[in-house]
């Protein structure tokens, strides 16, 4: 079962922003980590098997302070029963030739 894990890091510039990332999927386990909040200063962290407590220690050493804001199941996204005929009709033979000899406007010969 995917879990997902969300630390809010203090990270001052851009290169504590990087090392926080890389440190996040380096773990085992991890799918996909993302910045999420207002002010990009929370990790979110999705996968199988991720301990959060090893996450957040790394982050506190190799960073800077670290918390652990939640840590939960990934929900699962609902799917939305879409229509079989898209709103507007394309023609994909809107362009036919009388012959094959003919040249269409658009093609030009130099």
């Amino acid at each position: 079962m995917q879990q997902k894990i969300v630390v809010k890091v203090s990270m001052d510039g851009d290169k504590k922003t990087r090392k926080a990332l890389k440190i996040a999927v380096s773990i085992s386990g991890v799918v996909s980590a993302s910045f999420v909040g207002s002010d990009k200063d929370q990790i979110a962290v999705t996968g199988e098997g991720i301990d959060s407590v090893e996450l957040t220690t790394l982050l506190r050493k190799k960073v800077g302070y670290t918390e652990l804001v939640s840590v939960g199941p990934v929900e699962a996204k609902k799917d939305e029963p879409k229509d079989s005929k898209p709103a507007v009709q394309i023609d994909p033979y809107q362009y036919y030739y009388q012959s094959y000899g003919s040249v269409p406007y658009y093609y030009y010969v130099y």
